[in-house]
């Protein structure tokens, strides 16, 4: 027999339940996005930056650190989407059996496990918000193109929010996040085009890093903070937008073999 899938809006308790706990521990939660990029603008700006000088990116010549700052922010968008649908979701399911008790409720599975993502993306909203705050500040950021920044964050949240949920899905224990975090998210970090540009790259790690998704986020980022927007960047929208769908429905589908005896 087929499954029904039914999903009200319902999901939004759950995404509540969240916030009211990120509440609790705000202070917390908001000094790192605020500290880091002093820290990164601090040593790539002072430090590398003074080394590396200008150089051309695309058709223009450009300093260190007004290409490394905007990938700094879609670095952040994948970490606080990803680590809250894998370490703490993987917490509030396994441990804390959170899961268990919002199941008991009228809400579906399907629910609870979307108003962990919405909640994941919001975070990493958060988190980019502030960064954006700071370096915006040290004159890394150019509007109105920049104003773009919240909505590109939301869709890199939403993406990286589910591939953390997939995961969620399959690992047997919390220590096997470290494979995909190994595997996955550190090749993603160093070979995006955050550090530097992809064209330093062999053709074939090339089209290699076009595969993955921070790739797309970080091209997005930088052009709203360079006020550098181009039509081609419509491919990078397109493929968040079909990452996120697609891991979306892989996430609900394992989370239901997972959970659903």
């Amino acid at each position: 027999m087929k499954r029904v899938v039914t999903i009200s809006r319902r999901w939004v308790r759950v995404w509540q339940r969240n916030l009211k706990v990120y509440r609790q521990t705000w202070k917390i939660s908001f000094l790192p996005p605020l500290l880091e990029p002093i820290f990164y603008l601090a040593a790539f700006g002072i430090g590398l930056g003074s080394l590396v000088g200008d150089f051309t990116y695309g058709s223009r010549s450009i300093a260190y650190l007004p290409f490394f700052a905007p990938a700094l922010v879609a670095i952040t968008i994948m970490y606080n989407a990803f680590f809250e649908t894998s370490y703490a979701s993987f917490v509030r399911m396994y441990y804390q059996k959170t899961f268990d008790a919002m199941l008991a409720t009228p809400l579906t599975l399907e629910e609870v496990i979307i108003g962990e993502i919405a909640w994941a993306a919001t975070k990493s909203v958060i988190a980019a918000f502030l960064m954006q705050i700071v370096i915006s500040l040290a004159g890394l950021v150019q509007y109105p193109a920049g104003l773009l920044l919240p909505a590109v964050a939301v869709l890199g949240g939403l993406t990286f929010a589910s591939i953390g949920m997939v995961f969620t899905s399959i690992v047997p224990n919390i220590e096997t996040f470290n494979l995909p975090i190994f595997l996955f998210v550190t090749p993603m970090f160093l070979f995006s085009g955050t550090f530097f540009p992809l064209q330093n790259l062999p053709i074939w790690a090339q089209r290699l890093a076009c595969l993955f998704p921070l790739t797309h986020l970080t091209l997005l980022v930088r052009a709203c903070a360079l006020n550098s927007l181009a039509p081609s960047l419509i491919w990078s929208l397109v493929y968040l937008l079909t990452f996120f769908l697609a891991t979306s429905l892989l996430a609900l589908r394992g989370m239901h073999k997972r959970l659903i005896k």
